[in-house]
């Protein structure tokens, strides 16, 4: 089975734990996960994130309703997290999430190693785009979610 993987990158101008923190409460995907996918945290409040928290969702793909469960492998705040799919739309989803500090802020680096069901093909003609829009729009929230912070002098 051949992996795709997708790579993003975003730098925040905000301290590390403070964007850490927002990534800790799983029900904030909901805030950052485009409206059209009807995405939806069905495990209760509060999660307890460690290694072996599953967490459960709802999301439309296409208009199809999906269930979706991950498991978080890896829990090492304030630095990454690792979250897997043990069952959901795709043959393997393996997303990592990191953080460091940076220019007085915070590069969040996702890597997603995926393979959808349906493989290559699926892949080319919907899953990949899908997959870049979904980033492109998380990008888009976060920015507006973590602005600056101004100084203004007196």
């Amino acid at each position: 089975m051949k992996e795709f993987v997708l790579e993003t990158e975003l730098w925040l101008p905000r301290p590390r734990d403070e964007v850490f923190s927002f990534f800790a409460d799983a029900h904030n995907l909901e805030t950052i996960t485009p409206p059209w996918l009807k995405f939806a945290v069905l495990t209760p409040r509060p999660i307890a994130m460690h290694p072996g928290t599953l967490i459960d969702y709802r999301i439309r793909i296409h208009g199809v309703p999906v269930g979706w469960r991950t498991e978080i492998t890896v829990w090492r705040p304030p630095h990454q997290f690792v979250d897997t799919q043990l069952r959901g739309p795709y043959k393997l989803w393996h997303h990592t999430h990191s953080f460091a500090d940076r220019d007085g802020g915070t590069l969040c680096t996702d890597r997603v190693r995926y393979y959808p069901r349906g493989g290559a093909l699926m892949n080319w003609l919907f899953v990949r785009r899908d997959v870049e829009k979904i980033f492109q729009y998380r990008k888009t929230r976060l920015t507006a979610l973590f602005p600056a912070v101004l100084n203004v002098g007196r």
